[in-house]
């Protein structure tokens, strides 16, 4: 839980730009375990391989606790904060994507920069996102 008590915007949030990473053409996961022990909030895959992670904040507290955000850009080739339309987001970093969300979809603000994965990490990654679907599906 954030820690201003807002998971009712956290969930918001996540829906919405779950939403969009959909409508953008990529196939949603939310909470992907990355091997380096952190967890992607939503993680996406395109037709081509493309692998897109999305942060979700809902409040300045929340992205201030968290500095391990720049430890999942390892794993994708785009990577977005995403946060609600009163998260003050002067305080998120410019060089990183920004997606504005809500319960019903979200507005991609500032396009991520790709930064392309090297080969035998894309195949990693995507091999880690088609067990975790496969597993999730048995559930």
């Amino acid at each position: 839980m954030p820690p201003d008590g807002r998971p009712e915007v956290t969930l918001a949030v996540t829906r919405g730009a779950t939403r969009l990473v959909l409508d953008l053409g990529y196939a949603p996961m939310l909470e992907l375990s990355l091997p380096n022990g952190r967890r992607a909030d939503i993680a996406g895959v395109s037709r081509k391989g493309e692998i897109v992670m999305v942060e979700v904040k809902s409040c300045k507290a929340d992205f201030e606790v968290d500095n391990k955000w720049p430890e999942y850009k390892d794993y994708c080739d785009l990577f977005y904060f995403a946060v609600p339309e009163d998260f003050p987001v002067e305080y998120l970093p410019e060089e990183e994507g920004l997606i504005i969300a809500d319960g019903f979809g979200g507005a991609v603000v500032r396009p991520a920069l790709k930064d392309p994965l090297a080969g035998a990490r894309r195949k990693q990654t995507l091999i880690r996102i088609a067990r975790k679907a496969a597993f999730r599906a048995l559930s």
